[in-house]
């Protein structure tokens, strides 16, 4: 059975003519839901979830203003594109349209040709930004693979991810430039995935030639990602191979030395060491904060970027609060 791909929208306006004009303007395109009140259309769009919604501004009993408020502050509801289609023209309404959450403004009486290129517009937008969504929680699902064969959970690649971002904006990088840290970070150690299970859950110490085996991890993560255009993937080989590095050159595979060491790969050594001595294990307890802020000052310098860790220590209210949103699920870790 072919399901229809078509995108879904919600129109809600009190006069039946409206809604026949605008019917009549985008049925060959779209799957068409109509309510001719507030309540209809709030129901509706809890119901089933259009992807945008052509809102009237002036109905009776509940207007377009109070229903977008109430659709902003429902969980189910609050993503979903809201146009005003309007009588309204003075840019006060406008304003204030914007301030309460519309994505954007239709004046009546409509243009047929307006209508579908706004209705287009924005429902590529929403597209584009599901394809980005999609793209964070696969990357963020592999990187989770790599830590469930470690005996991790996977909240730790989203922790380590939002402390890199909070790092790397704190060192003047733009919300662009961390939102990419932020979705290369989970793939750091990708490559455990090709180390055998003997050696990542040895409870005990390893022999000098399964340490050896351990250390190709980052190449394998490298490879793994392989050679791409795409910016992010770059970013994220570089993260998976040098995030061993140390500072002082002792780290693997190339022994790299201080600013040698791409600037990716010292963030998020210290967001990883940080997350990992911070919360609990299978083989050990969780260090408290400011034994790891200890660690981390006492390792300035030879296994961190000194700079890196002082601008962590400056950015800690955030990354507590970090930890306090993603904690470990505790009950996985005791099955």
């Amino acid at each position: 059975m072919i399901q229809n791909t078509k995108a879904k929208v919600l129109i809600i306006d009190d006069e039946p003519t409206n809604l026949q004009i605008l019917n009549e303007i985008l049925k060959n395109d779209y799957i068409l839901f109509f309510a001719k009140d507030a309540e209809k259309g709030w129901e509706l769009a809890n119901r089933e979830s259009p992807d945008l919604i052509l809102l009237d501004v002036m109905m009776p009993e509940v207007t377009g203003y109070e229903l977008i408020q109430r659709l902003k502050e429902n969980p189910s509801t609050k993503y979903i594109p809201v146009i005003f289609v309007t009588a309204l023209t003075d840019v006060g309404d406008e304003e204030k349209g914007f301030k309460l959450g519309a994505v954007d403004y239709i004046t009546k009486p409509v243009s047929p040709s307006i209508v579908k290129a706004r209705v287009k517009t924005h429902l590529s937008l929403v597209d584009s930004e599901e394809v980005k969504i999609t793209r964070l929680q696969i990357i963020q699902r592999l990187g989770m693979a790599s830590e469930y064969k470690d005996n991790e959970t996977g909240m730790h690649v989203i922790r380590m991810s939002h402390y890199s971002k909070t790092l790397a904006l704190a060192i003047g990088y733009s919300e662009e430039g961390a939102e990419e840290i932020l979705n290369a970070a989970p793939m750091h150690d990708v490559g455990k995935i090709g180390i055998p299970d003997s050696i990542i859950q040895k409870p005990g110490k390893l022999t000098e030639e399964e340490w050896q085996i351990m250390k190709r991890h980052p190449q394998i993560g490298a490879e793994i990602i392989g050679d791409h255009h795409s910016s992010l993937l770059k970013l994220a080989k570089s993260i998976a191979i040098t995030h061993h590095e140390k500072f002082d050159g002792t780290g693997y595979p190339y022994q790299l030395k201080g600013e040698n060491i791409p600037l990716e790969g010292r963030i998020i050594a210290i967001a990883d060491v940080f997350d990992a001595l911070t919360t609990v294990r299978p083989y050990k307890k969780a260090w408290e904060v400011e034994d790891a802020l200890s660690f981390l000052q006492k390792e300035a310098g030879t296994h961190f970027d000194p700079q890196l860790v002082k601008e962590f220590l400056k950015v800690l209210p955030k990354v507590l609060e970090i930890k306090a949103e993603w904690p470990e699920e505790i009950e996985k870790l005791k099955n």
